[in-house]
C-alpha cells in the first residue's frame, strides 16, 4: 500500500506541475480591469516618526507617564510597579500586571532593558516575560554571554521554542520586541480550532517565524491548550529582576 500511494503522489505532483507549466505559459489576453478592484479602499493609517513611534491606529499602553492602562494581576488593583525616567520598572514582589483592555490578533511593540549591573547568571539575571492573552510567554532575559537553557534565553517562546539567533544587546541597554501574534480558535465545545502563532523580531532581527505555539506556558511539564476568550490581557511579569519597560503600544488586528 505505501508503494501504491507513493506512485498516486508522484502522479499527482506531476499532473500538477503539469498544470502549472501550462498556466505559465498561457498567453495573457482579455481586459487587465477584470482582475482589478477599487471598492472597499483600503484604509489609511499615519506611521510613526521612526518604526519605533505608534500609528496613528495604535493604543498606547506606556508613554513613559503613568500606569493608567494597566493593573495589578493578583487582585486588580492599581499597578504597583516604579515609574524612573521614561520607563517602568519591576518592583520585586509587587506581582506581574496586567492591561486594563483584552487583546487577540495584534501587533505589539515593546521595549526592554535589563539592569546595567549584572546580578546573578542564566534564568537569574534580568528575567521577566511578556505573556500574550495572559498565558503565552515571550521570555525577556540578559542574554548577553550568559548560557542558559535554548528555549528559555531571550526571544524564545518559554520552554518551547528558542529563537532563530540571539540577538541581545548588552546589560543596562535598550532592546525591543515588535511581535505579531495570532491568537488561537476554539470551537463551541471547547475544542481547539486553530493554535496560536506568532512572530517575532528582536532588535530589528528575525528570532520567531511564525512560530505554531504549542499551548499556555508550563514551567514543569508540557503545554496544552484550554478555551479561553477570544480575547485577553496582556501580562508583564514580576520575576524579581528590575527589568524596565518604555513605549509599549499595540494594534488590534
Amino acid at each position: 500500500m505505501i508503494i501504491r500511494f507513493s506512485h498516486f503522489a508522484m502522479s499527482v505532483s506531476l499532473a500538477l506541475s503539469s498544470i502549472v507549466c501550462f498556466a505559465q505559459k498561457a498567453p495573457r489576453n482579455g481586459d487587465p480591469k477584470l482582475t482589478e478592484y477599487w471598492d472597499p479602499a483600503v484604509r489609511v493609517v499615519t506611521p510613526g516618526k521612526t518604526n519605533a513611534d505608534p500609528p496613528s491606529d495604535a493604543i498606547v499602553l506606556f508613554d513613559g507617564k503613568d500606569l493608567s492602562k494597566w493593573k495589578s494581576d493578583n487582585d486588580g488593583s492599581a499597578a504597583k510597579w516604579k515609574i524612573e525616567g521614561n520607563a517602568m520598572v519591576v518592583v520585586k514582589g509587587a506581582g506581574n500586571i496586567s492591561t486594563k483592555e483584552a487583546f487577540g490578533d495584534c501587533q505589539l511593540h515593546i521595549e526592554w532593558r535589563t539592569p546595567a549591573e549584572v546580578v546573578g547568571e542564566s534564568q537569574g539575571r534580568g528575567n521577566s516575560g511578556i505573556f500574550l492573552m495572559g498565558k503565552y510567554e515571550l521570555q525577556v532575559l540578559d542574554s548577553y554571554n550568559n548560557r542558559t537553557y535554548s528555549n528559555g534565553q531571550a526571544g524564545s517562546i518559554y520552554k518551547q521554542f528558542p529563537p532563530l539567533v540571539n540577538a541581545s544587546r548588552g546589560p543596562g541597554e535598550w532592546q525591543t520586541y515588535d511581535i505579531i501574534f495570532t491568537a488561537p480558535m476554539f470551537y463551541a465545545d471547547g475544542a481547539l480550532k486553530s493554535p496560536a502563532r506568532i512572530t517575532v523580531f528582536h532588535n530589528g532581527v528575525l528570532v520567531q517565524n511564525n512560530t505554531t505555539i504549542w499551548g499556555a506556558t508550563q514551567y514543569v511539564g508540557t503545554p496544552n491548550y484550554e478555551p479561553h476568550a477570544s480575547k485577553e490581557p496582556l501580562i508583564l511579569q514580576d520575576h524579581g529582576n528590575p527589568v524596565a519597560y518604555r513605549n509599549i503600544w499595540i494594534r488590534p488586528i
